[in-house]
């Protein structure tokens, strides 16, 4: 029990008294996971939507919770031919408003079109659209639409669009019916102290080996099958990144890229207390919490 003295009138607090800690401010980076490819001359993943926020309030004691979202799985029985959406990452906690950015939608398949998301899913060809990104919308955007397919490839069904990225790019829509369209850019970001892009779409498939998949969008993004006639890679780890569309047959897709919750925290208020074996750096007068899996911090 704290006792307090008074002289000339004022209350003395005992040299063991503890005052309130005060609350502050942080930034945080918010980035869901990518989408996988589709397959059967399939458009690109879309890249997972990508939030920033500066000067946010928390206050001593609240724990706040980072939820991590992982890439979309490659098609498969779970989702048939479409590449699998990216789930969502999260950040919460009492007094603040959850942030959520949405998983990156999965590329469509040859009769199909790509998935809303994040940032869209590229569709497959035959004229079907790209899905939509920024879905559920956000201000300010959290990410653009997939790019088109298209009908006519020489001898063969058309190419894939490549999956939005996190920049408001757009995935490219198929230029001309047998290259795969490119995958949209992400954005950059520095609130680890370094520049970083995230959540780049993937490149959607050629029509045939002998022309080129679409290219990646950077941020983690990977091309799609083509003259390269190899798998489709997964998405950049912990970039929200979309693997890139296939033609099908022996080709898969790879996963989607998983997201990532970083905190920029005023090093003079780091309390030290968090879960989930998240990597703590320091840049400039920040401390740096990088989530990489699900955990807390305690304010």
């Amino acid at each position: 029990m704290t006792h307090k003295m008074t002289m000339f009138g004022y209350n003395i607090l005992p040299y063991n008294a503890t005052l309130a800690a005060s609350p502050y401010n942080i930034k945080f980076l918010v980035v869901a996971g990518g989408g996988s490819g589709g397959w059967g001359n399939g458009g690109g993943g879309g890249g997972g939507g990508m939030r920033t926020f500066t000067g946010i309030e928390v206050t001593p004691g609240v724990q706040y919770s980072a939820t991590v979202g992982a890439g979309g799985t490659p098609p498969g029985s779970a989702n048939g031919p479409i590449g699998g959406t990216g789930s969502n990452s999260v950040f919460s906690g009492t007094g603040i408003t959850t942030v959520t950015s949405a998983g990156g939608g999965g590329g469509g398949h040859g009769s199909q079109n790509g998935a809303d998301g994040g940032s869209g899913g590229g569709a497959g060809y035959g004229n079907r659209s790209g899905g939509d990104g920024n879905t559920p919308a956000t201000d300010p955007s959290q990410g653009a639409d997939g790019g088109n397919g298209s009908a006519q490839g020489p001898g063969y069904p058309a190419a894939g669009g490549g999956g939005g990225g996190a920049s408001g790019q757009t995935g490219q829509n198929n230029p001309n019916g047998s290259v795969g369209g490119k995958g949209g850019d992400g954005t950059n970001d520095t609130i680890t102290g370094s520049t970083v892009m995230y959540a780049g779409g993937g490149g959607g498939a050629a029509n045939t080996q002998s022309y080129a998949g679409g290219a990646a969008g950077g941020g983690g993004g990977k091309p799609g099958w083509g003259s390269n006639d190899t798998n489709a890679a997964d998405g950049d780890a912990n970039t929200g990144g979309a693997s890139g569309g296939t033609q099908g047959g022996d080709y898969q897709p790879g996963s989607g890229g998983s997201g990532v919750v970083i905190l920029s925290i005023p090093t003079a208020n780091y309390t030290g207390t968090v879960s989930g074996s998240p990597t703590v750096t320091t840049s400039g007068a920040n401390t740096i919490v990088k989530f990489t899996g699900n955990g807390t911090y305690t304010a």
